[in-house]
């Protein structure tokens, strides 16, 4: 009878362990159930938009205000939409709020950095932020540092 309720015991124990082991996961991960605290949604356009995914954090001052919640693309324009979800709590942001994509770190993820204005009116339901500076892409960096390395080596050669 005494193995009977170890063994109770252990399986008890593994399934608490289990699913702390999952909601760990999903906190770290970001995908918690944090939908709820979406009050309104903001878009913006951008000419590229690099590695932004949807869920990367949009931030203020450091702080998370909200996040990615749909990439799209206007055929019309040739521009990316994004469309950003903020959080309640967030309502009195300035209509002219600037947004630019940042890197975390040098080699790390992509989210959205907010720069509010001084507008009197603030961001509501359907607004578009105006103000927006894409994403620098690592790669055309490198060739545009490249290009002018190697033009500027064929000058000084024929200098000579």
């Amino acid at each position: 009878m005494r193995s009977r309720g170890q063994e109770f015991t252990v399986g008890l124990f593994l399934i608490i362990g289990f699913a702390a082991l999952v909601f760990i996961a999903l906190k770290i991960s970001g995908l918690a159930f944090g939908q709820d605290r979406l009050a309104y949604s903001v878009s913006a356009r951008f000419e590229n938009v690099g590695s932004l995914a949807i869920r990367a954090p949009v931030t203020i001052a450091g702080v998370k205000v909200g996040e990615i919640t749909k990439i799209d693309f206007d055929s019309d324009t040739f521009e990316a939409v994004v469309t950003v979800g903020m959080y309640q709590g967030y309502n009195k942001i300035p209509a002219d709020t600037s947004a630019s994509i940042h890197t975390a770190g040098l080699l790390g993820s992509q989210y959205l950095a907010l720069s509010p204005g001084g507008d009197d009116e603030s961001l509501e339901q359907g607004s578009e932020i105006e103000i927006t500076q894409s994403a620098l892409v690592l790669e055309e960096l490198v060739g545009q540092f490249l290009f002018n390395a190697g033009s500027n080596s064929s000058n000084e050669d024929e200098e000579f």
